[in-house]
């Protein structure tokens, strides 16, 4: 069984080695468009790479999910944090939780996440190829066929598909799925930074208030924890899981509100 992994960030990795474990004869290969591997999980958390959080009840986990909760509670029931946390320390890479419920690498560094990762493809002998862009998915009798961007002429002819190449900011990314008979919405940004650069705030860059809660007001959002003031506005942890909960709603908003922070 050939097995295709498309995008070789963390979803790409992790996917790889699940299957690989789980199918030891299938032959396992990541496509990653860019030449860099995980380079998102190598600035994520600051460098120190935010590996996922201290829920381990599976209805609170839920509860994070506003747009997918109920359909995400039978895949948090075979694998949630509580199994992140034994994957990882079982390879030799300890993680902690902070107070506000983030979790890290006891090490500080990404680089502990990506050299297990790396160790793992290795030993499991996955096949990587970078620079190789998928443009196009077809299914063909019972393969599937990819077409890649760099290379006109270069085709592969696999088993299993697993799209792990992250979001689109419009729909056209989107096209492979529309062409196998799925619905798509349109797409809006999450997990984006607050801009307010007219506000006196901006002052106060740099400082950072460690328990704070955020309202928009006029509606039910709100979020609390660490918050940071930058040279534009408001960003950190309790400003990010806002935008996260509120993204069709701010994006209806057309980014024009007022928040409350105390």
């Amino acid at each position: 069984m050939k097995v295709a992994i498309i995008g070789g960030g963390a979803a790409g990795f992790f996917s790889a080695i699940c299957v690989k474990r789980n199918y030891p004869k299938a032959h396992v290969t990541i496509y990653e468009k860019s030449q860099k591997l995980l380079s998102k999980v190598k600035i994520s958390g600051g460098g120190r790479c935010n590996v996922t959080n201290g829920c381990k009840n599976v209805n609170d986990l839920c509860k994070a999910y506003p747009r997918g909760g109920k359909k995400l509670k039978s895949a948090f029931n075979i694998f949630n944090t509580k199994h992140i946390f034994e994957w990882f320390e079982s390879r030799g890479v300890p993680l902690t939780i902070e107070d506000d419920g983030r979790v890290f690498p006891k090490s500080n560094s990404s680089q502990s996440i990506i050299d297990c990762f790396m160790k793992e493809v290795n030993s499991l002998r996955i096949d990587i190829k970078t620079g190789s862009g998928v443009k196009e998915i077809r299914a063909i009798d019972n393969k599937i066929k990819l077409l890649f961007l760099e290379e006109k002429n270069k085709v592969s002819l696999v088993d299993k598909v697993i799209i792990a190449s992250g979001g689109s900011p419009t729909k056209k990314g989107f096209k492979w799925f529309e062409r196998s008979g799925h619905i798509i919405k349109d797409p809006v940004p999450s997990l984006f930074t607050f801009n307010i650069p007219k506000s006196p705030i901006i002052k106060l860059m740099g400082v950072v208030a460690k328990d704070t809660l955020v309202n928009i007001q006029g509606t039910k959002l709100s979020s609390n924890g660490p918050l940071l003031i930058t040279h534009w506005g408001m960003s950190g942890p309790a400003i990010l899981k806002l935008s996260s909960f509120g993204a069709r709603i701010l994006n209806e908003m057309n980014y024009d509100f007022n928040i409350q922070v105390s």
